[in-house]
């Protein structure tokens, strides 16, 4: 395992799940799906008090998937196998985070699935780039 190329892959994850975030959790019909439910999620004001704790806990999540993604790395192409790996993970935080809050919050159908298709892409995008970014030769 080369750890550096871990660390590349960390960050190289954490710079795509926010630059996709960004394109899709800003998108206008997004925003206005989330603002139907003011009790639940905090505005984006109220964001900005916690966004460094959110930051920090996302470096180390990415840090845990390019360590699983290394530890499981058994050469080929950087691409397919970080897309396959970001598709793994799509469908873990599909069915462990957006369907469990389906269940647990009071949010709407429309909203779950608008959520499930946007983390799906997000962590295959995010797999993906670790793929990549492991797969480099030093």
């Amino acid at each position: 395992m080369n750890y550096s190329r871990v660390a590349l892959a960390a960050v190289g994850g954490m710079v795509a799940y926010f630059a996709i975030g960004f394109l899709v959790f800003t998108w206008k019909p997004f925003v206005a799906e989330f603002q139907k439910y003011p009790a639940v999620y905090r505005s984006q004001e109220s964001m900005k008090g916690v966004m460094p704790a959110g930051m920090a806990a996302m470096f180390v999540s990415m840090l845990v998937l390019a360590l699983l993604y290394a530890a499981s790395y058994r050469g080929g192409s950087g691409l397919v196998q970080g897309t396959l790996f970001g598709m793994l993970i799509g469908v873990f935080a599909v069915c462990a985070f957006v369907i469990h809050n389906y269940v647990n919050l009071n949010i709407g159908l429309k909203l779950t699935i608008e959520q499930a298709v946007a983390y799906f892409v997000e962590w295959t995008v995010v797999g993906l780039v670790m793929g990549l970014i492991y797969r480099l030769k030093p």
